[in-house]
């Protein structure tokens, strides 16, 4: 009987799955690895980090999908203490207060409409000034793992800036407890209660011809898969620095670094199980500039580190570092958006899901929109070729 191939197990493949088994398809996903999860896996016990500092966002739809189906579990918001003891560098010292220009931005500005024609510097510095631009795009280096998103369109830009970075409380950030792997796993979960066939450790090579198929893969392997060169998109680059280190009344617990685009996080200050007892985790990340070693982003990286949690180095339990490269998200230069982007629907029965496609959305947000569309629209596929069998047959 013909039904619709998943291929690839991460948050785009797992949300295809279980929208496509919600409206009646049978459905077989396949993850070449031997766990589901892709970029939102978690690493196992007693340490557990997800890969890169990941959080969800209540301003999106896509979360409200998550909730409403009991896949975000337990999860907790940063208190206000907690947001109070947030820090900014800016010109090499800590602050406890964003800048003057920054708030002028995001609060008085923020009924602009900025074109997607022009990058967001040159938009932005003649109405709020250079030095707001250097901090506002300072803090959202982290978010979209880019050196420099003030090359990237002002619409794009802004938006991210507005949704994420507007000082207001309570924030629109949500952590989950027990890291993304534990969402993977309610994801999971569900699309197996919903009849999902899934199979780890299934490598696809070639395309399945018995019914249609959402190929929810990175562009690189989505290019190899269908052949297609023309599966490419701008992302970003950043060095990754995740630490377990023993408390100290010193520490702080999470600063955005508007001089080089970095940040530093305590995740275990709002999930104890994340480490084990007696001990914090921290996870950094720094975005890698052009031509930029590891080694020297991973230096910057450290010094942030040196000021968030001082005498970190000689406190440290556990760590890793990594680099995250065309594995975060689509970013759109000027004079493109979302729209712009490798399509949904590849034509004869394939669609293609995943972080850099064309949905609406940030970060993980594109992920859920393009693998419930893809699916969506496999399901209409599989109908109309039932259809026609009924018919011819």
């Amino acid at each position: 009987m013909a039904h619709i191939t998943i291929v690839g197990g991460g948050l785009a493949g797992l949300a295809a799955a279980i929208a496509a088994a919600e409206l009646g398809a049978p459905v077989t996903l396949h993850e070449s690895h031997s766990t589901l999860g892709g970029r939102a896996r978690s690493t196992k016990s007693p340490y557990v980090t997800n890969d890169g500092t990941h959080v969800f966002f209540v301003n999106g739809e896509p979360w409200q999908w998550l909730l409403g189906r009991g896949l975000a579990g337990p999860f907790v918001r940063l208190t206000s203490q907690e947001v109070m003891r947030m820090r900014f560098r800016r010109r090499g010292k800590l602050r406890g207060s964003l800048p003057a220009g920054y708030l002028r931005m995001t609060l008085l500005g923020r009924r602009r409409v900025p074109p997607h024609e022009l990058s967001f510097r040159d938009w932005a510095t003649p109405l709020f000034g250079e030095q707001a631009v250097r901090d506002s795009v300072g803090f959202l280096g982290p978010v979209l793992y880019d050196a420099d998103p003030a090359r990237l369109s002002a619409a794009f830009v802004f938006e991210r800036l507005l949704r994420v970075g507007t000082p207001k409380y309570p924030l629109p950030t949500r952590y989950v407890i027990g890291g993304w792997g534990a969402v993977v796993d309610r994801m999971a979960d569900r699309a197996r209660e919903l009849g999902v066939r899934v199979e780890t450790g299934s490598r696809i090579t070639e395309l399945p011809e018995d019914g249609p198929v959402v190929v929810a893969t990175s562009l690189d392997a989505a290019r190899t898969l269908l052949g297609d060169p023309g599966l490419r998109w701008e992302s970003g680059a950043s060095v990754l620095l995740d630490v377990a280190m023993t408390p100290s009344k010193k520490d702080g617990n999470v600063t955005f670094d508007m001089d080089e685009g970095g940040f530093v996080g305590h995740y275990s200050d709002h999930d104890p199980t994340l480490a084990p007892a007696g001990e914090d985790l921290w996870q950094g990340q720094m975005p890698l500039r052009a031509g930029e070693s590891k080694a020297a982003a991973l230096d910057r990286l450290r010094s942030l580190y040196d000021l968030t949690a001082p005498g970190w180095r000689e406190r440290t339990t556990w760590q890793r570092d990594y680099v995250s490269r065309g594995r975060t998200g689509a970013l759109d230069l000027p004079g493109r958006t979302w729209r712009d982007r490798p399509a949904v629907d590849r034509g004869e029965g394939v669609f293609l899901a995943g972080d850099s496609v064309a949905a609406p959305g940030i970060l993980a947000e594109v992920s859920l929109h393009s693998g419930r569309t893809a699916a969506a629209r496999a399901v209409e596929a599989l109908s109309r070729s039932r259809a026609r069998v009924r018919e011819f047959g």
